[in-house]
């Protein structure tokens, strides 16, 4: 998936109220830009990091800068959540992610009490996957899932057990934006629960995919799968 263009460098000064990040642009203007992510931001939303930001189309915005990506460790770190299911679903569509080649694609599909990210259909079978972006390592090549404790999320894995039974294919598929993660598996230290539901999920049949995205200034992109450690 192609980011906005340009995209403007400066360094992080601050996070602050959820939705807020104070930024000192290159050419030394201190802007607020609108932060596209809920969670906690563990590990990349350190002052000092190198950030780029994007303009706003519409003049009338209150705040007309957004956070675009953070560099952690040398690698480009995309935490606007709104864009990740945009990019499993071009992932979806293009083949690249191969274990759900070669179905139609529906874009949040309701099933239970939830909206699942996608349902896919080939013929009369149905495979429910639900997306979640991961920006957290939690050892230096092992990426890890969530950074905040995720009530929404486990009721996404309950809901996937549910499916499960109900005779579909069920996916929690995890886009990890850290380009140095070798591996995934879940955060206990910080949601014991999501692990231990992933855990119960993963042994009901539901399938754990995570793949690392390639982040460039230029596009976010499916890359490799890795491995899942439970």
């Amino acid at each position: 998936m192609k980011l906005p263009a340009p995209l403007y460098p400066g360094r992080l000064l601050r996070r602050y109220q959820r939705f807020f990040a104070e930024v000192e642009l290159d050419d030394g203007r201190i802007v607020t830009a609108h932060t596209p992510n809920t969670g906690s931001m563990l590990q990349c939303a350190i002052p000092g990091h190198r950030v780029l930001i994007s303009a706003a189309a519409n003049p009338l915005r209150k705040l007309p800068w957004t956070l675009e990506l953070i560099e952690v460790n040398g690698h480009w770190v995309d935490t606007h959540t709104h864009r990740t299911n945009r990019v499993v679903e071009e992932g979806l569509k293009s083949g690249t992610i191969a274990e759900l080649a070669g179905y139609d694609v529906r874009a949040e599909a309701p099933y239970g009490e939830s909206r699942i990210d996608f349902l896919l259909q080939r013929g009369g079978e149905r495979v429910l996957v639900e997306v979640k972006n991961v920006t957290l390592c939690c050892a230096p090549t092992v990426a890890c899932f969530p950074d905040a404790v995720t009530v929404r999320g486990q009721k996404h894995l309950r809901e996937l057990m549910h499916a499960r039974r109900d005779g579909y294919r069920a996916v929690i598929f995890f886009l990890v934006q850290r380009g140095e993660a070798e591996s995934f598996t879940p955060a206990d230290a910080i949601d014991p629960t999501y692990g231990r539901l992933l855990r119960e999920a993963a042994a009901a049949g539901v399938e754990v995919l995570a793949y690392r995205s390639c982040v460039t200034p230029e596009e976010n992109r499916v890359g490799e799968r890795i491995g899942v450690a439970l």
